[in-house]
């Protein structure tokens, strides 16, 4: 024995506490133990081998798989695309402008285009201004007067309320000169002698 004495309340105790009267708990064995250390560590692998797949496919873009069905990643037509592309960031007023200014001269005829040019639209909604440059004072009166007809005609192309207003520039005047003498070539009073 162990070299201690054995009391007859003892005989079925471990490590020394006394028994409650019920059977024995079965002592795990070094086979017992390998099973439960491989099975705690298969569960681990596995929850590893899942998280890092979930975040393969986050990378992939979130595991979609191409199929029978058209989606967003199929190829498309570059129309398409640009059209998709226009409506998702809300740029169709100022690419329909920048068409306007494209077919200009289909819009307000040969005679008023080749004298009449647009500068530039603000899209800003309490403004929504047409800039047009027209190379005499003549055809910057003869514009200002056909004004309300263009922003009807612009509208109906554009959509109702595009084009608020037209602005018309008549030509610019002569460079401003500084001083009564000026020599050739100098940019004037900002000019050094280097």
């Amino acid at each position: 024995m162990t070299g201690r004495d054995e009391q007859p309340g003892e005989a079925g105790a471990v490590g020394g506490a006394p028994d409650a009267g019920g059977p024995k708990p079965p002592e795990v064995s070094g086979v017992d133990l390998a099973r439960v250390a491989l099975r705690a560590a298969k569960e681990q692998a596995r929850a590893r081998g899942a998280a890092a797949q979930q975040k393969k496919q986050a990378r992939r873009g979130g595991g979609l798989r191409s199929g029978a069905r058209s989606d967003g990643r199929d190829p498309q037509m570059l129309g398409s695309a640009i059209s998709r592309l226009i409506t998702e960031r809300g740029w169709e007023t100022p690419a329909a402008v920048g068409g306007v200014m494209g077919r200009w001269p289909q819009i307000v005829g040969d005679d008023l285009a080749k004298h009449c040019v647009p500068l530039r639209y603000d899209d800003d909604p309490a403004a929504r201004v047409l800039t047009v440059s027209c190379d005499s004072t003549a055809w910057a009166t003869q514009l200002r007067l056909l004004a309300p007809q263009l922003v009807a005609r612009l509208n109906a192309d554009l959509g109702q309320g595009t084009v608020r207003m037209i602005k018309v520039v008549g030509p610019g005047g002569p460079e401003r000169r500084y001083g009564p003498l000026r020599a050739p070539g100098s940019k004037g009073p900002g000019d050094t002698y280097g």
